[in-house]
């Protein structure tokens, strides 16, 4: 599988071995299992939780994400609408709680996409 191809299964919510089966249960982030996962690949059966504690990392990844999302909340009302920084204020923990979901899916399917062998031919 080429590094296209793993990109496109980390952000379609597929098996980063296979990119055909759903690493997540629900389709949605915005649901009441969003957190729930498979623990085998539905289509190629690769084990999607290689060891107790290996999503631990994916902190560090969420951690990222978040970071690089605020930077980039910042500079949008900085340059775009600077005289509204009491908004960007008041925005901003809902706005991170409604990338919650999404952080933490995102970033464990990232995290197991770096450690994962692409399936060979």
């Amino acid at each position: 599988m080429s590094t296209n191809n793993r990109l496109r299964s980390v952000l379609l919510n597929k098996c980063p071995r296979c990119g055909q089966g759903d690493f997540f249960i629900s389709k949605t982030a915005f649901s009441r299992n969003f957190d729930k996962m498979h623990r085998h690949c539905p289509h190629c059966g690769e084990n999607l939780v290689p060891e107790p504690g290996f999503y631990q990392g994916a902190l560090y990844m969420s951690y990222a994400l978040y970071t690089a999302i605020l930077l980039a909340y910042f500079f949008v009302f900085s340059y775009f609408l600077s005289e509204y920084y009491d908004y960007f204020l008041i925005t901003l923990v809902p706005v991170f709680i409604l990338m919650t979901p999404l952080a933490y899916r995102l970033a464990r399917r990232s995290w197991l996409a770096l450690f994962s062998a692409p399936k060979t031919a």
